[in-house]
């Protein structure tokens, strides 16, 4: 099995530890976490600072276990990593359909659905129960929220996040750094930096 240190240790990267230790890839041996000051280990798992990752990286897979989606880009970055040191994470529950693609570093969490020929890029959550049609293409560093629903031909650009149980019709565009709320309806295309909300979605405000 592969050895893998999570970078950041709150409440998503205990869904990324149980998606991991369901895995027959990778061995979980610790965690990168500002809020250690320096390196101790506990119960056979190291928890350092992310500051001293280069001490892992000869020995180490890694996977960026934040949420938001603006600060895992951030750790990306300064990680500098090449992305074949990032683990694609896949639920066993998961379905994945014919000529689907996933990025590095990208989790697909349990009972997703992704069907044909759909494109995911690097750095991406499908959050639990999303449903992700045919021929979609989603960007990098984007999060796809709890039992969403994104149906045939929907384009997702880099940095976007689909809120919990929202729908997104056939063929609909969403722009980079969005957000669609909750519970929303996409029904129009919507551009660069806009929260929208409602059903049908209507932009709320700018996002800077």
């Amino acid at each position: 099995m592969k050895n893998i240190i999570l970078v950041g240790n709150g409440g998503h990267s205990k869904v990324i530890a149980d998606i991991i230790q369901l895995s027959n890839e990778y061995n979980l041996c610790g965690y990168l976490d500002q809020k250690y000051e320096k390196k101790e280990i506990s119960n056979g798992l190291i928890f350092d600072n992310i500051d001293n990752f280069k001490n892992y990286v000869e020995d180490y897979y890694f996977f960026i276990a934040i949420g938001n989606n603006k600060i895992r880009k951030k750790i990306h970055e300064k990680l500098n990593l090449p992305n074949e040191k990032y683990a694609i994470l896949i639920h066993p529950s998961a379905v994945i359909g014919s000529n689907v693609n996933i990025g590095f570093g990208t989790v697909v969490m349990g009972n997703v659905v992704i069907n044909a020929s759909t494109n995911i890029g690097d750095q991406c959550i499908i959050n639990t129960l999303a449903s992700v049609g045919h021929d979609i293409t989603i960007k990098d560093f984007v999060h796809i929220s709890p039992n969403s629903t994104l149906t045939g031909g929907v384009f997702i650009d880099e940095g976007t996040q689909i809120g919990a149980g929202a729908c997104l019709i056939p063929c609909i565009k969403v722009g980079k750094n969005s957000i669609v709320g909750a519970g929303s309806t996409v029904v129009t295309n919507v551009s660069n930096n806009k929260l929208v909300v409602g059903s049908p979605a209507k932009v709320k405000k700018e996002i800077n």
